[in-house]
């Protein structure tokens, strides 16, 4: 058992506008409380960005109470029982007390209620289900305060029932242990997320992308992958298969600032298919498939170049392809056979991607050979390329003496 930080716990309620909301929601008969992650990040000492409140109140009475102290209310998650308060310009979730009257593994059909121990006891993670009072008293329902301190993620009650009143818990039990456990997962909740797997397929595919997303980023995120691997699981997250040692060494590259499209791709691209696949399997945006798949042609590239790299040769691939994705690619492939890397080209990248050094841009535009007389046309675009590839076979060079010879060579090109 860790010990937990009351004094931060405590130190919520000395938060101006904080303190204000719960003043103006509590009494005449009301109460409202702080719940949720801002009460578990609290007592673990990490920092709390976001806070949640519930209450006895119902959305109207909230906003009608809002608008008398002054605050902006939105109702944000009105038929849910959510709304938004705004206090000098910090907003925070006041929810009304709920209780489940009927689940089908996605939605829930919800009465709002008074009872903050049924509202706990619907949630799904004891450690997710601790409240503070205004004055500092803390309530905990299930337990979560024990877990909390063993750090360990548990259901609240059957494990089984939790996971088909809403299947996506299937990933946030994975996704909370890689965040805040240390020791292996809760054997009844690991037995329960594997005997229930096949609700994950009523899913929408955007809501297991966000989960699996937040899961890549969290702290004990390659154990956890390691985990789902075990298990059966992260096969049918992905639709093909993974590369374990690559994910290793961009995570311990990228931990101060880790990038979650970055990791996956580290896990799962090793052709530009992969990419594709990706994108339908989880419905990617086109910026995130359009990093993947500039990570697997980087990928091709690199496993094939015969020669080391050197900083030329970054040079050209930092003018010639994303400059992030080059980073990510070269940082997984470490150690591997091929590419072999000298130190000068990684020191080369460092300063392309913390910007010390720009990146060359190609000198030449399609208006520079129209002002010089070339028609408009397809045959500029041509002409651009072959310049391009020529400027690229050249060291990428930007100043201006370059620039004219080269337009000079296009225009007798053409």
């Amino acid at each position: 058992m860790e010990p937990l930080d009351r004094q931060a716990l405590l130190s919520l309620l000395e938060r101006p506008a904080l303190r204000r909301l719960l003043e103006v929601f509590n009494g005449s008969g009301e109460e409202t409380r702080i719940v949720g992650g801002a009460v578990r990040n609290a007592l673990l000492g990490r920092p709390v960005t976001e806070v949640d409140c519930t209450t006895t109140m119902l959305p109207e009475a909230i906003i009608d109470r809002a608008k008398k102290a002054g605050f902006k209310a939105v109702p944000t998650g009105i038929e849910h029982g959510t709304i938004t308060v705004i206090v000098a310009g910090e907003p925070y979730e006041i929810t009304t007390l709920r209780e489940d009257v009927e689940t089908d593994g996605r939605y829930a059909v919800v009465h709002f209620g008074r009872d903050f121990v049924l509202d706990a006891k619907r949630r799904d993670f004891t450690i997710n289900a601790l409240s503070l009072g205004l004055d500092g008293q803390l309530y905990d329902y299930t337990d979560g305060v024990a877990d909390l301190a063993a750090r360990r993620v548990r259901f609240i009650g059957d494990a089984h029932t939790r996971i088909r009143e809403d299947y996506l818990r299937i990933m946030r039990f994975f996704r909370f242990h890689a965040e805040y456990a240390e020791a292996d997962p809760d054997p009844e909740g690991l037995a329960a997320s594997g005997a229930e797997r096949q609700g994950l397929a009523i899913l929408s595919k955007e809501r297991i992308r966000h989960e699996l997303l937040k899961l890549l980023v969290a702290r004990r995120a390659e154990d956890t992958i390691r985990i789902l691997a075990d298990h059966g699981f992260l096969t049918w997250l992905l639709g093909g298969a993974a590369e374990f040692g690559r994910l290793r060494r961009v995570a311990a590259s990228d931990k101060d600032n880790p990038v979650p499209i970055w990791r996956l791709a580290a896990l799962a691209v090793m052709v530009e298919e992969d990419a594709d696949r990706l994108r339908e399997h989880l419905r990617l945006s086109n910026d995130e498939h359009k990093n993947l798949a500039a990570y697997a042609r980087l990928l091709s590239l690199l496993k094939t170049w015969t020669l080391p790299l050197d900083a030329a040769a970054i040079r050209r691939l930092a003018a010639d392809h994303d400059i992030e994705a080059l980073g990510v690619a070269l940082t997984a492939t470490a150690g591997e056979p091929s590419p072999v890397v000298h130190a000068d080209a990684r020191e080369a990248l460092k300063r392309f991607r913390s910007g010390t050094t720009p990146v060359p841009v190609f000198p030449l535009r399609g208006a520079d050979l129209v002002e010089s007389g070339i028609p408009k046309g397809p045959r500029i675009g041509e002409l651009l390329a072959q310049a391009r590839q020529a400027w690229l076979a050249e060291g990428c060079r930007t100043d201006e003496g370059y620039a004219r010879e080269l337009l000079k060579r296009v225009l007798k090109e053409a």
